[in-house]
């Protein structure tokens, strides 16, 4: 029931962000993995976003987590964290 409702909100996320691309299932297995590493450090929604939002930002063919990604990433971090409002 989680999954369904994690992916419904991506689903909504991706129809009302400005960015124009497509989630693909390699996406959404990243995204998904991403909101279970944050699970608890903010609002599922912000979580979501933030997570989507650093997806985004990362090329297609990179092998690392989102988790591991924004460690070495801090510009696109801090950008996804003020878009996501995760405070």
């Amino acid at each position: 029931m989680k999954t369904i409702v994690a992916i419904l909100v991506l689903a909504g996320v991706c129809v009302t962000t400005t960015a124009a691309f497509a989630v693909t299932t390699d996406d959404v297995k990243w995204i998904n993995a991403c909101v279970k590493d944050n699970k608890g450090a903010a609002a599922d929604a912000v979580i979501l976003k933030y997570c989507t939002c650093m997806n985004e930002k990362m090329d297609n063919n990179e092998s690392q987590s989102i988790t591991q990604w924004e460690k070495t990433h801090v510009a696109e971090r801090k950008a996804c964290d003020k878009e996501s409002g995760w405070k």
